[in-house]
């Protein structure tokens, strides 16, 4: 299994866990929390079939990556993937982030700028800042972050439990575009993480990106679920599209949070085609012999 190692935690290395597959122009799929690089499983037929180069890969602290006891904030999430994306050599590569890996999409092209990278996507995205203050009156009150924190340090189980049914808004889709087995997969990945940053990255979900979404000057393709009752459209996708110059909304409509499995199709259509643009151009630039 092809592990990155990012830092050192007193004896030990600090290991991502990635995947690459297929050849082609890359692309580089975030995942959400508390999810994996494998929650991206109906994303990556459909992008390999499409001729891309698909890498994945676990944020520290979930799936097969290390969980260190600190590194849980955003400035270290991106050059975590700035040493994934050196590590590979990567050139011309989009990003894609689903949910808390919006955050790193913004993050790194606000930090690291758009050197090498063609596109950027954003699902589902906590950009651009969801915490309600004098000057983002669109947010959400802090004790609300303040109370999953406690929740999710109490008993992450039980949370993670009512969360989902959230995620996937299973009072309305269930049977119908998301089974309990999927559900229960998702849970157990859950499970699985670190409790560390289980507790840790609920306050990364205040961070304020509006700054480095100003910077970002690749194509940008914004996909947001309007029934969201995780990260709301109004407070999230609908204002990243507006800061972010340029950039092109796709709402889903009665989508959830999950968008990626629960409206699968609609996702793939909308990836598929905004990054297929990104490949004409390129093959349209490029010198003749």
């Amino acid at each position: 299994m092809p592990y990155v190692t990012v830092g050192k935690e007193n004896s030990g290395d600090i290991d991502l866990y990635y995947e690459d597959h297929g050849s082609g122009v890359p692309v580089v799929l975030i995942h959400g929390y508390p999810l994996s690089g494998a929650s991206w499983e109906r994303q990556v037929p459909e992008l390999l079939a499409a001729g891309r180069r698909v890498i994945t890969y676990d944020r520290r602290g979930f799936g097969k990556s290390s969980q260190p006891a600190a590194g849980y904030n955003y400035d270290t999430f991106a050059e975590d993937l700035r040493q994934l994306v050196t590590h590979l050599k990567l050139r011309d590569f989009a990003l894609v982030g689903f949910s808390m890996g919006g955050g790193e999409v913004a993050r790194y092209l606000g930090k690291y700028g758009s050197k090498g990278v063609s596109q950027a996507v954003i699902i589902g995205g906590i950009p651009p800042f969801l915490l309600k203050t004098a000057d983002n009156q669109e947010g959400v009150d802090g004790s609300v972050f303040e109370g999953i924190r406690k929740a999710v340090a109490a008993d992450r189980y039980a949370f993670f439990t009512e969360f989902f049914q959230n995620f996937y808004n299973t009072d309305l889709l269930l049977g119908k575009r998301i089974s309990q087995q999927a559900i229960q997969a998702s849970w157990s990945v859950a499970a699985a993480a670190s409790p560390t940053a289980c507790v840790a990255c609920v306050p990364t979900w205040v961070e304020d990106f509006r700054q480095d979404l100003a910077r970002i000057d690749v194509p940008t393709l914004v996909i947001h679920g309007e029934a969201d009752r995780i990260v709301p459209i109004h407070a999230a996708g609908r204002r990243t599209a507006k800061i972010v110059q340029g950039a092109r909304l796709v709402a889903i409509p009665d989508g959830p949070h999950a968008v990626t499995w629960t409206h699968a199709d609609e996702v793939n259509a909308a990836l598929v085609e905004f990054l297929g643009k990104g490949a004409v151009k390129k093959a349209a630039s490029a010198p003749h012999r």
